[in-house]
């Protein structure tokens, strides 16, 4: 089960990736907005933001059934795009209506909030099973031409017809459900922030935290924190508290926590710790991608990550409590903040940058204080050990992907362990045959942040996020041997 959410966790990643386009357009369009009210060139590229964030259940359905299918092929996306259409149609206030025999007016408020990223998801899963299970299937000559990938959107379809029969009675049930979730958490004001914050980075290494953050941002629950602060929507003060007090913490707390982490690395691997933490605090800071920081010291010092986990919860609740908002449409880095500087909801967000620079004090010197009082073992810190450490600091551009990719390769155990190779925006996701036959000192020394054992058969290398060209020739290698 695990595995699966996992595995759900990476698909989802790709419609957010879609995510910056929006706070890009929707961003410089309030930008001109707020300088010129009424401006047709603002209020083009705002309405061209604001026309992805409407439309993300649909992506979620094509982006996750993509993400899911066995070969990533564009006809898994169709039947993602079919099933949501067939489902989304049928449990539409219209249709309802008309079942019911009563008014629009009286159907029950559920089926108002049907094209939501919830019902994305669920569609999205649905039509990557039904690609896996159909897309190879070889029909009778007569009806030869519906055969393979061409089947999989019709089973999708059918699918969806049984789901949307469920939905008819479950999804109003379903809805009140969540309503209620997010309506406790949203009486809780600062408080509910702070909690929120506390898991979210508790369950980053399953990658269950998307599942978390769609109840908050997205049109789930109703709260759609993300959706209506790039909208310039909602209550000023409030929409956003579910993202600014991320800011200080990405943009400053991470980066000085990786100052600390290289000020306490053994002196002979320094140089080695400052290639490592320069990289990660910077991504941190100027995109908001913190995976590659957070797992260099996640699995070597647990207990710092939960002090980590309990700041960003902190930072939440000051943040929510003095009505500091700001918000972002991918991540809560640099980029993101610049452009919702001038969101006409943003309310006092240079506070953010005040708090910033408390929190970067305060991760320096807690951080600094931890690592030495009880030794932790955070890069540069580790036990030597017998493989190779030397790196590979010679090579650059495509050969030094190539080099880091063929050591790693080796230390999963080549073709003979590995079974599948998959990535997501950090990890390289491995499936492979002997967890005994991975030399995860050997994959280290390739200087990666960290590894995740998460099953049997199961690995992640967090490589950061150039995982695309390790990734790319693992597959070349693999392809060779």
């Amino acid at each position: 089960m695990m595995k699966k959410l996992q595995n759900l966790g990476r698909a989802i990643m790709l419609p957010v990736a879609v995510l910056p386009a929006a706070a890009i357009l929707a961003g410089i369009g309030n930008w001109i907005l707020g300088i010129s009210e009424g401006n047709i060139i603002g209020t083009f590229l705002q309405t061209a933001g604001t026309s992805i964030l409407d439309n993300l259940g649909i992506l979620f359905a094509v982006g996750i059934a993509i993400g899911l299918s066995k070969d990533k092929h564009g006809a898994a996306g169709l039947s993602g795009l079919v099933g949501f259409l067939v489902v989304t149609t049928l449990i539409s206030t219209d249709s309802v209506a008309g079942l019911q025999g009563i008014d629009p007016e009286s159907v029950n408020a559920a089926f108002e909030q049907n094209e939501n990223v919830f019902i994305g998801i669920i569609s999205g899963i649905i039509s990557a099973i039904m690609y896996n299970r159909f897309s190879s299937v070889k029909l009778p000559d007569a009806l030869a031409f519906f055969s393979g990938k061409r089947l999989a959107p019709i089973m999708s379809a059918a699918a969806m017809v049984v789901l949307a029969g469920i939905l008819y009675f479950v999804w109003p049930v379903v809805y009140s459900w969540l309503v209620s979730f997010g309506t406790a958490i949203s009486d809780l004001g600062a408080l509910g922030a702070g909690m929120y914050g506390f898991f979210n980075r508790l369950l980053i290494p399953t990658g269950l935290h998307h599942a978390l953050n769609s109840v908050f941002w997205f049109d789930v629950a109703g709260i759609n924190d993300i959706g209506k602060f790039l909208a310039g929507e909602g209550k000023k003060g409030i929409t956003g508290m579910y993202q600014a007090g991320f800011f200080p913490i990405m943009m400053f707390g991470l980066p000085a926590a990786a100052l600390a982490m290289y000020h306490t690395a053994k002196t002979k691997r320094k140089k080695q710790a400052a290639s490592l933490m320069m990289a990660a605090a910077f991504a941190a800071f100027f995109t908001g991608v913190t995976e590659p920081l957070e797992f260099a010291f996640m699995f070597l010092a647990p207990a710092l990550y939960v002090v980590h986990a309990l700041l960003t919860g902190l930072s939440l609740f000051i943040a929510a409590s003095f009505q500091w908002t700001s918000g972002f449409g991918f991540s809560a880095g640099f980029v993101d903040y610049v452009l919702s500087f001038t969101n006409p909801i943003a309310n006092q967000p240079y506070m953010l940058i005040v708090q910033g620079l408390v929190f970067a004090i305060i991760y320096y010197f807690l951080f600094r204080f931890l690592i030495v009082k009880f030794n932790l073992k955070t890069p540069g810190r580790e036990d030597e050990t017998t493989g190779d450490t030397q790196g590979d600091d010679h090579a650059s551009g495509d050969d030094k992907f190539t080099v880091m990719a063929t050591k790693i390769y080796e230390g999963l155990g080549g073709n003979e362990n590995v079974e599948s190779v998959d990535y997501c925006t950090t990890r390289l996701r491995v499936e492979i045959k002997d967890m005994d036959k991975v030399d995860q000192d050997k994959i280290k020394s390739t200087g990666v942040p960290g590894i995740n054992v998460v099953g049997k058969q199961s690995i992640q290398v967090i490589v950061g996020t150039s995982v695309q060209f390790v990734a790319d020739e693992v597959n070349k290698i693999r392809g060779k041997e």
